[in-house]
C-alpha cells in the first residue's frame, strides 16, 4: 500500500538538527546555500507537479530540505545527486524514511547523462549550486530529449537572462539557447533571508519545458557558436562580430533578410536559429 503523503518523513528531526548532527556547514566553494523553510520548498515541489509519474531528479540536495518536500508532495521516485560526501549520511536517514522512493547518487551532476536517471517522464527540480547552475542548465538544454520539465532555482539575475526579450540589457546567449529549446517562465522570487547562510543576492525559481523535438535544433553546437560570437562583442555590428565564422558575413546576413549593421541584441531567437542553420550548411 502506498504510504501516507509524508510517510515517516514527518518523524525526522528538524533540518537544523540534521545539519548540526552531520556537521553540514555550507561550503562556499560548493556554492551551497541551504533552503530550510518547508513552506518554500513545498511550493517549489508543487510547481513541478505532477510528481507521481516517472522520475524526479534533484541536484545538490545538501541536507535534504527540498528532497523532503518532494517526497511529502507525492514524488514516487526521486534521484538525488550530491557531490558533497558529508551530506550522504543525512540523505541516508531521509532515504530510510522514504519507503524506497529516494535513490542517492554520489557524484558530480555535470558528469551525469539525464537519460540514465530512471524512467521518464523526468523532471529536474533543484535549488542549484550557484557556481555551476548555468553550466548544468546548458548541459540539460543539450539533453532536452531526456527531460520533460525543469523547475530550477537560480540567482535572480540568471532568471532575468533566461526570460529576457530582444533589445534588453539581459538578453544574451543564455536567453537565446534557453528560449529556443524551452518554454521559459519565471515563477517567483526567494529572498536571501530564506537561506542558510543567506546569499548576497535574491534568488528566483523558473520553469523550463522543452519544446517538441521537431521545433528545436537537434544539435545546439552551431547556435552556441553563433551566439558566443555575436554576444561576445555585443556592441559591434554583426558584420564585424561574425567575421570569424563566415567568409562573407554581409552576404549571409543579407541573404537571411537581416541587416549587417544590426547588433546581437536586436536579433530574435528565430533569427539566431537561422544563422545557426546557415553556419551548419557552411
Amino acid at each position: 500500500m502506498r504510504p501516507p503523503p509524508d510517510g515517516g518523513i514527518a518523524d525526522l528531526p528538524p533540518l537544523r538538527e540534521t545539519i548540526a548532527a552531520h556537521g553540514l556547514d555550507a561550503r562556499k566553494r560548493l556554492g551551497q546555500h541551504f533552503l530550510l523553510d518547508l513552506n518554500l520548498t513545498r511550493r517549489i515541489a508543487r510547481a513541478a507537479a505532477p510528481l507521481d509519474k516517472g522520475t524526479v531528479v534533484e541536484v545538490g540536495p545538501g541536507p535534504g530540505g527540498l528532497t523532503r518536500a518532494l517526497l511529502i508532495e507525492g514524488a514516487q521516485h526521486v534521484v538525488a545527486i550530491e557531490v558533497d560526501a558529508r551530506a550522504i549520511g543525512a540523505l541516508r536517514e531521509l532515504q530510510a524514511a522514504s519507503d524506497g522512493r529516494l535513490e542517492i547518487r554520489e557524484g558530480d551532476a555535470l558528469a551525469v547523462d539525464p537519460a540514465t536517471l530512471g524512467p521518464g517522464p523526468r523532471r529536474i527540480v533543484a535549488n542549484l549550486p550557484y557556481n555551476i547552475a548555468t553550466a548544468l542548465l546548458v548541459r540539460w538544454l543539450h539533453a532536452a530529449d531526456a527531460v520533460a520539465e525543469m523547475v530550477l532555482m537560480f540567482q535572480k539575475e540568471v532568471v532575468d537572462r533566461l526570460v529576457a526579450p530582444p533589445r534588453t540589457k539581459d538578453y544574451g546567449r543564455l536567453s537565446v539557447l534557453a528560449q529556443h529549446v524551452c518554454e521559459v517562465r519565471r515563477l517567483f522570487e526567494v529572498p536571501p533571508a530564506a537561506f542558510v547562510p543567506p546569499p548576497k543576492v535574491t534568488s528566483a525559481v523558473a520553469r523550463l519545458v522543452p519544446r517538441p523535438a521537431d521545433r528545436r535544433l537537434s544539435d545546439l553546437g552551431p547556435l552556441e557558436t553563433v551566439t558566443a560570437a555575436a554576444f561576445g562583442q555585443r556592441r559591434k555590428m554583426l558584420r564585424r562580430s561574425l567575421q570569424g565564422l563566415f567568409g562573407d558575413p554581409v552576404a549571409v546576413l543579407e541573404g537571411l533578410g537581416l541587416s549587417p549593421r544590426a547588433r546581437a541584441e536586436e536579433l530574435s531567437v528565430d533569427d539566431f536559429v537561422r544563422l545557426a542553420r546557415a553556419l551548419g550548411r557552411g
